[in-house]
């Protein structure tokens, strides 16, 4: 993934959510995908997937049942 694909998908992130604590890095085992992280905390993964000229960038978030709180 290119640097400018980098900082539009975080300017479109840190805009959706109104937070700018999104930080988006690389993944070293896979150059179209990036690691999700708010501010410290990995969150999850966002890749590029170019399929028949169509072009999206799905987000994919693992939420733990530990991480949950009691209601």
């Amino acid at each position: 993934m290119t640097p400018h694909e980098m900082g539009r998908l975080q300017k479109y992130l840190r805009s959706k959510f109104d937070n700018n604590r999104f930080v988006l890095k690389p993944m070293k085992t896979d150059p179209d995908a990036l690691e999700v992280y708010l501010g410290e905390e990995f969150i999850g993964t966002l890749y590029r997937d170019d399929e028949e000229g169509e072009l999206s960038y799905p987000f994919q978030m693992a939420i733990l049942e530990e991480d949950l709180p009691d209601l």
